[in-house]
């Protein structure tokens, strides 16, 4: 029988809060609580994590997973979530963490799970396994896919220690304006929503180049931006039964032509699904600027981003 210590009876208000309307984190909290697919996720981590031997016991593989989830949700660094876990019963409660027997994870164990997932490309492996425990549960991506790229901005500024920017990152121009970063491709089911493929860039890669690597074969449409205009043969070569449903350039010569740009409204009705999916990533968990330098660090993070997205 696990004996409730002083600590965890607080966090659960125990006898110690009158009962209160739960906040919008902790149904949050509950909800990932019960659908996130643990034991699958730590199934693929589980033969990199450190084992039990001569030195400190590690920390149990699902409690560092919920933690590293939680700095997603919430666009936490390392020793931010730190202190977030100190402060927020709720976080604690998530992670199974009850102060009354042990300590939160430092920031340095926090990094530490991060760069095992980062040098072992386990950000792609759960991004794979989210998607193939979704189909396991009847979800199907075969009719389908919407493709579109996104800019993730990186600090142009060259004030710090190397004196330059980020090696991995380029600029690039979108209309007038230039930006410097890095480029998130993705093919998303035009059903449900869901992203099934996606593909990490530098920002000067133009969308049109990853075409191919975003599909699966079996589409029946496929819907893109203008910026993916005249590209039936790179179609044809990945999903040879798909339809191109591509928005095409409306106005030439200076003359706008009102059928066309009556299609891509039409079009564009689908092609907005893949819009949703950027959304969350990138206004709603902050993942609108890159946090690490490197391009393989922060294509971890948008794997695991987009494996989350889709849960």
């Amino acid at each position: 029988m696990k004996l409730q210590t002083l600590a965890m009876a607080a966090d659960q208000d125990s006898g110690f809060e009158q009962p209160r309307k739960p906040s919008r984190r902790e149904e949050f909290l509950q909800t990932m609580d019960a659908i996130v697919p643990w034991a699958a996720l730590c199934q693929v981590i589980e033969p990199h994590h450190p084992k039990a031997g001569n030195g400190r016991p590690p920390i149990g593989l699902e409690r560092m997973l919920r933690i590293h989830f939680l700095q997603h949700w919430f666009n936490l660094a390392d020793l931010a979530c730190e202190e977030a876990l100190y402060d927020s019963a709720s976080l604690r409660r998530f992670a199974g963490i009850d102060l009354g027997r042990e300590s939160v994870p430092d920031a340095t164990t926090l990094l530490k799970f991060r760069k095992l997932l980062h040098e072992h490309k386990l950000g792609e492996a759960l991004f794979a396994k989210v998607g193939q425990q979704l189909q396991e549960r009847g979800f199907k991506v075969n009719t389908g896919t919407i493709v579109d790229a996104t800019i993730i901005a990186a600090p142009s500024s060259t004030k710090n220690a190397d004196k330059a920017r980020d090696p991995d990152m380029y600029q690039t121009r979108k209309g007038q304006q230039w930006y410097f970063g890095m480029k998130l491709h993705i093919g998303v089911d035009s059903q449900s929503g869901l992203a099934h493929s996606a593909v990490v860039t530098a920002a000067n890669v133009h969308d049109k180049h990853l075409l191919p690597d975003l599909l699966h074969g079996n589409e029946q449409r496929v819907y893109s931006d203008s910026a993916y205009a005249s590209q039936k043969p790179l179609i044809r070569g990945k999903a040879p039964q798909a339809k191109d449903f591509t928005n095409q350039r409306p106005r030439r010569c200076g003359v706008v032509d009102e059928t066309q740009r009556s299609k891509n409204r039409n079009k564009s009705r689908i092609r907005a699904r893949v819009e949703h999916v950027f959304g969350v990533v990138k206004r709603l968990w902050g993942f609108g600027k890159v946090r690490y330098r490197g391009m393989h660090k922060n294509a971890t993070r948008a794997f695991t981003a987009l494996a989350l997205a889709n849960i």
